[in-house]
């Protein structure tokens, strides 16, 4: 009788221990979405990168992530491949996969406005980093001052050159870009009338293209005296071509990436402009937690830049 009174007790503590493990805990389900840490909620957020070819933009997207493990949101990082079509593309599928905000470093900033207009319809807000889009809504716009940045370079070039008319190169970036449009306006108000501007083409943002099309403008102008690059990609790739011909000119670029900053310690590039793409990748998704949480952010949030020279 003992026996069947003990059994009869222990089944009724398991069914009670059974009851309890069924209750729900304290933890977050899928429809509370995801929690941190100390419990508050985080975001999904889409990055989408003109290209991930340059080190700049993988910078930019490594302070994106760094900042978001603070507050344990997750990072969806596309790569555009310097492809308009393709950035739209892949905006559309980030709205698709439900990210609660958009990071866009447009590759174009007219193309780009379908896309951001896209997601507005979808009621996620957007935050531009870089480069600007032309339309659309927009919560905030982070950069540097990419004309402020073309005047420094433009007036370091005066002080290595002087104002006797030398013969300079400006090596574009991607047509329509506001980077390079603003890149461009800066360095020519810095410059016009104190040197002769021989060649403006674009190569692109891009390394080898720097390469190629430096050489092609040296064969028409050998006695050039200076290249601004609105980038370090071509700079470096302008600079590689300028030593392949055994010349000695002047070359600044832009974006301070490792590569051009051991270029000047080296006495190679003349000089870059630092735009510092980590903190804008920071700042960004600091805007976009403060934009998720309800906060107001600041439409422009500016971005330190600084000479660097030997």
């Amino acid at each position: 009788m003992k026996n069947v009174k003990w059994l009869f007790l222990m089944a009724v503590v398991l069914v009670l221990a059974a009851c309890s493990m069924e209750q729900p805990g304290s933890g977050s389900s899928d429809d509370e979405g995801d929690a941190s840490k100390d419990g508050e909620k985080t975001y999904k957020v889409g990055l989408s990168v003109s290209t991930l070819n340059n080190p700049f933009f993988v910078t930019l997207s490594e302070g994106v992530k760094e900042q978001a493990k603070e507050s344990g949101s997750k990072v969806i990082v596309v790569d555009a491949q310097d492809d308009a079509s393709k950035q739209a593309s892949d905006v559309e599928d980030l709205i698709q996969q439900g990210v609660d905000l958009l990071i866009i470093n447009p590759t174009d900033s007219q193309a780009v406005v379908s896309a951001v207009e896209s997601a507005n319809s979808s009621n996620i807000p957007v935050i531009t980093v870089d480069r600007s889009a032309e339309g659309g809504e927009v919560v905030s716009h982070i950069a540097s001052d990419n004309k402020a940045g073309g005047v420094l370079a433009g007036e370091y070039m005066l002080e290595l050159l002087g104002e006797d008319n030398a013969k300079v190169v400006e090596l574009e970036g991607i047509a329509g870009s506001s980077a390079a449009r603003d890149r461009g306006a800066g360095f020519n108000e810095a410059v016009n009338g104190k040197v002769n501007i021989v060649a403006k083409q674009t190569a692109n943002f891009n390394r080898a293209e720097g390469l190629t099309v430096m050489e092609n403008i040296l064969q028409a102008n050998p006695d050039i005296a200076g290249v601004f690059a609105h980038n370090d990609e071509m700079a470096l790739g302008a600079l590689e071509a300028i030593h392949s011909a055994g010349k000695d000119v002047i070359v600044i670029g832009f974006d301070a990436t490792d590569d051009a900053i051991a270029s000047v310690k080296e006495g190679k590039l003349a000089a870059t402009i630092a735009q510092k793409p980590e903190e804008i990748g920071k700042k960004a998704m600091e805007a976009a937690v403060a934009t998720l949480k309800g906060e107001e952010v600041e439409a422009d949030i500016p971005v330190d830049l600084e000479l660097i020279k030997e």
